[in-house]
Formats: structure tokens, sequence, C-alpha cells
């Protein structure tokens, strides 16, 4: 077995033991790279380069459950909006209902919250951001910020050669930033984290214009169609990638 296989922990910023007490820190991208591999694992990808690509993508995607807690909120959001766009509290307050069920549902079986939580939180700010404006719209700005955080560090990354997903997939795989010396390696980063930053900033050049305009019935659909259906091939080709870079190195 190689080296990239059989180390089961993801690597961590701390001093290894065997390293002198005199040893210099870790590095702002080894505690940044370790954060993102310990973020992908918990999203069910795997060091294990013989990982099928549909386990993944339905890892990455949290499975039915995952897809289920991801959408209904903000579909239970559009299709009452629509119909009924006043009083504004109802498809508000049904969305971060869902979305608090979902999340005390997984408190009771004592099942990993974080997504639940997160969207709980989520759906909640941007609710009460809507209230406070009185406008639909912005029940929408806090996916539009981040896409376009995401988008832009992404671009920015990998253009100065420190591509967010090389640095995920490095710490993943065991091997750290060792990658930026594999010229295959690093191009092959490159390009995915070009390809990751241009899919947030393609849902931002979409979603702004009908922010802007107050569409929320075609916002609200387009982020939705926005969403899982283009995350997840995105996450296959990734993995692919990976894949077939790590396969070659063994």
């Amino acid at each position: 077995m190689t080296q990239t296989d059989d180390r089961d922990d993801t690597p961590t910023p701390s001093r290894p033991a065997s390293e002198p007490a005199g040893s210099a820190e870790p590095s702002a991208s080894e505690v940044f790279g370790a954060a993102l591999s310990g973020a992908a694992r918990r999203a069910g990808l795997s060091s294990e380069t013989e990982e099928s690509t549909q386990r993944i993508v339905w890892s990455a995607m949290g499975g039915w459950r995952g897809i289920i807690e991801s959408v209904l909120p903000s579909l239970a959001f559009v299709i009452l909006f629509t119909l009924r766009p006043d009083p504004l509290l109802l498809s508000l307050g049904v969305s971060v209902g869902i979305a608090a069920v979902f999340t005390i549902i997984r408190l009771v079986q004592k099942s990993p919250p974080a997504a639940a939580v997160g969207g709980l939180v989520a759906a909640g700010a941007a609710a009460g951001l809507a209230l406070w404006t009185g406008r639909g719209a912005d029940n929408f700005v806090p996916g539009l910020i981040t896409n376009a955080l995401y988008g832009t560090a992404m671009v920015v990354a990998a253009l100065i050669g420190w591509s967010i997903i090389g640095l995920a997939v490095g710490f993943l795989m065991g091997e750290g930033t060792a990658w930026r010396e594999d010229r295959r390696k690093r191009r092959a980063f490159f390009w995915l984290g070009l390809a990751w930053g241009a899919l947030f900033l393609l849902r931002l050049s979409v979603q702004l214009p009908l922010y802007l305009t107050d569409q929320v019935t075609l916002l609200g659909t387009l982020k939705l169609v926005m969403g899982l259906p283009l995350f997840a091939p995105m996450v296959a080709v990734t993995w692919l990638v990976v894949r077939a870079l790590y396969r070659r190195a063994e």
C-alpha cells in the first residue's frame, strides 16, 4: 500500500511528536488546508482513490436527507410566496420552520447536526433580513454574498498558485502542499479551482439582476436549479480528476 493509502487521519497543523522541539509553527496554508481536509472528510469524501464516483457525489450531497434538507425550505418559500406574497411572514415562517424541524430530528436521532444547523442559521438570518426590509428578495441576500465570496476566493487562490481545491485534496490525500511541486497536479488543481470559482460567479451573475429587479419567484426557482443540479456534476468531475492524478502517482 502506498503512502497516500495508509494514512487514516487527516494531518493536523500541530507539530508531530517526532519533530525537534524547535520546529517552526505550521504555516497558514497548512492550517487552512488541514481545515479544508477535515471538512471534506465530514462531507463524506475519502482518501481512498478506489471509491466510486457515484458514492463520493452522493456522500457530498448528504444522501436523500441532505438533498431534502437543502431544497425543501427554499422550495416551500418560493411556492408560498408565489401563491400568497402577503403576508411575507407566512412564507418565511414556513421556510424557517421546516429547517427547524430537520434540526430537531437530527438532534433527537443524535446524528451529525452540522448540515441542518447550518441550514437553520442561514434560513433564520435570511428571513430576519427580509422581514426587516419588507422585501421577499432579501431572503436570498446571504446566498448572493456566499457566491460572491466563494467565487472570488476560488479564482484568486487559483491564480496565485494556491488553489483551494488543491489544498483540500492535498491534505485529504495525506501529502499536504507537496502537490505544488508536481506540475501535472498543479495544473489540474488550477483549472479545478477556476471551474469552481466560475460556478459560484455564474450563480451570482444570473441571480443578482433578478434580485435587483425584485423577481422573487424566478430568483428562487433559479437558485434551486443552479444548486444541487450544478453542484453534483462539479463534485463528480473533481473526483474523477483527483482519482486519475493519484492513481497515476501510485
